[in-house]
């Protein structure tokens, strides 16, 4: 894209739309880059990154929340929390938006063709994992099928709600939401996501499972993946350590001999299991 990959593009807000309300609410944006060449030049898979911001505020990294098979735009859903992320939150439709990378691996979704798909998703966690679900979906021919468990802590709380309650009409794929606490008028499931899990007792025969959302929540969703016959291997996840200059110089988001930016966001369970530093 760069040879500097410390200069950022310009690119312009298309759309804007709110997810969730509340005081650390989610704010999705839909941009798109100003300059044609780099629109062009831009690849990315699902699992990567990028930095974002606005001039004279900051920057933060962000997971990009769409797939490349949905065309030559950007989506980033973004949870208020700081400075920059507030600059964000301000910006409204025709603004402008400062993007760099993409950085980091990817989720290995060509290797994983001819598999199940199973996403467990909590909260803001469902960003990094929909642009898998896209991508399964827009090509739904190489893949043996796909599995959504994605809950939140209550119903205003869980992003994409339009999108879920259309996949949830759909015959050729699984959706399963869930809120923690009971609230009148909810038609789907009560409890907590790992304990779902273990009620929805998914095969895990020729199945890879990507699990995304609190520590927590990732934490019994992986002790839950194991007591179903999951195999290391065949389960991946991200981290978010903080992240400051996308290509491993800082140093700001190492783990033990790794460093996030780069040598993730997304690993698999049998290399996390052998740096347990990085995912204290």
């Amino acid at each position: 894209m760069c040879k500097n990959p410390y200069i950022p593009h310009t690119a312009t807000v298309e759309d804007t739309w709110y997810e969730t309300g509340g005081d650390r609410c989610i704010k999705t944006f839909k941009v798109v880059f100003d300059d044609g060449k780099v629109r062009d030049q831009w690849s990315h898979l699902p699992g990567q990154c990028a930095m974002i911001g606005v001039l004279g505020v900051g920057e933060s990294m962000i997971s990009i929340s769409c797939s490349p098979t949905e065309g030559q735009f950007l989506r980033f859903s973004v949870m208020r929390m700081g400075k920059v992320t507030q600059a964000l939150h301000e910006l409204e439709v025709g603004d402008k938006m400062m993007v760099r990378g993409p950085y980091g691996n990817n989720f290995p979704v060509d290797e994983w063709q001819g598999k199940k798909i199973l996403t467990i998703g909590g909260g803001i966690g469902q960003a990094p994992l929909r642009p898998i679900v896209e991508y399964v979906r827009a090509n739904q021919d190489k893949y043996e099928g796909l599995t959504m468990v994605y809950g939140a802590r209550t119903s205003n709380d869980l992003c994409f709600k339009g999108e879920f309650e259309e996949m949830s009409k759909c015959d050729d794929l699984s959706c399963h939401l869930t809120i923690d606490v009971e609230e009148e008028d909810w038609q789907h499931n009560v409890g907590f996501v790992p304990q779902m899990l273990l009620d929805l007792d998914p095969s895990p025969e020729n199945t890879i499972a990507i699990t995304c959302g609190p520590p927590i929540m990732i934490r019994f969703v992986l002790e839950n993946l194991k007591k179903l016959g999951f195999e290391d291997e065949q389960i991946y996840t991200t981290l978010e350590n903080r992240m400051k200059c996308g290509i491993g110089k800082c140093g700001r988001c190492n783990a033990e001999n790794m460093y996030v930016c780069k040598d993730g966001p997304v690993f698999s369970y049998a290399v996390l299991k052998e740096t347990p530093e990085a995912f204290a």
